[in-house]
């Protein structure tokens, strides 16, 4: 039986760190791949570790790659509370530049305190890293995810990903785009559907080996995932239009018809949720214009 043969790229090192966070399990997932650290959501032992600053006590990186990456930039998927807490720490202990996309500085600024060392734009290297930035908006309005790309067979290639043949896509660190099991909550005002099953549309088919998410465990199944993810969301969409159409007249209508499950707990998930899909079902012409005014006072709470 032939040996498996290693995966032909950077390594991706990939740290739960406990957090305050909805999100099953309780934790965010740190990353440090090509240079870059992403999403160190809290300081803890085992970060220290894998980013070189500290003499961790409590293990290494969670999936198995041996010491120290050291760390030549630091950026983020998005700038939800959960994902964010220690930029400021890192910048200063491993005395790396920090990045932000271009299109939201401010938002970052005030949810890590940080001013960016640089900008970044989808697309882009982020700073002297081969790791690239790919737009994925949706789940916030400025989520992006950070592309690993492979290296050749033949040794050549800089790693940075695409889609020319010279450079395989590799895996993609997809923050809250996507995960193994389970949904990612998008929801109003934060989350934008068409912005979110386009992104997902996209990642699906650029041939991504691997997605690192930003809770759960590693998905082997790109495409797979993305389909299931994109079916999801369709199906809630199905259930509020059904809804409207059998005559809920406000949000919490919708809500009470669309769910046939207890929302203990996450009921307020489940409201920003039929928000967003009211949005989408709005936008596109498919609810009547008299929703113009009640998804305006929504808005304004």
């Amino acid at each position: 039986m032939a040996e498996p043969k290693p995966d032909p790229g950077p390594p991706v090192n990939r740290v739960p760190v406990p957090v305050d966070t909805r999100a099953p399990g309780g934790t965010t997932n740190a990353y440090v791949a090509g240079g870059l650290l992403v999403d160190p959501a809290a300081r803890t032992d085992a970060l220290d570790a894998a980013v070189g600053v500290g003499g961790g006590t409590d293990g290494g990186p969670s999936d198995g790659e041996p010491g120290a990456a050291g760390v030549d930039a630091i950026a983020v998927t998005h700038t939800h509370p959960d994902h964010v807490g220690a930029v400021a720490a890192y910048a200063d202990r491993a005395d790396a530049p920090v990045f932000a996309h271009a299109d939201h500085v401010d938002r970052f600024v005030a949810a890590t305190g940080v001013e960016p060392d640089g900008t970044f734009a989808g697309g882009e290297r982020v700073g002297d890293t081969p790791v690239r930035a790919v737009d994925t908006p949706g789940h916030a309005p400025d989520h992006v995810a950070f592309a690993v790309g492979r290296v050749r067979e033949d040794g050549r290639g800089d790693g940075r990903g695409g889609d020319d043949g010279e450079n395989p896509p590799g895996v993609l660190l997809c923050g809250d785009l996507a995960v193994a099991e389970g949904s990612v909550a998008v929801g109003a005002p934060e989350g934008d559907l068409r912005g979110y099953l386009d992104s997902l549309e996209r990642v699906r088919d650029a041939g991504y080996d691997r997605l690192y998410p930003g809770h759960g465990p590693v998905i082997d199944d790109p495409r797979g995932v993305c389909d299931r993810l994109i079916e999801h969301r369709l199906d809630r969409e199905r259930a509020v239009l059904a809804a409207v159409e059998a005559g809920a007249s406000d949000v919490d209508g919708v809500v009470d018809r669309a769910y046939e499950k207890d929302l203990s707990g996450v009921a307020d998930l489940a409201r920003t949720t039929v928000v967003a899909h009211l949005e989408k079902l709005f936008a596109e012409g498919r609810i009547d214009g008299e929703w113009a005014d009640r998804l305006g006072r929504e808005r304004g709470k």
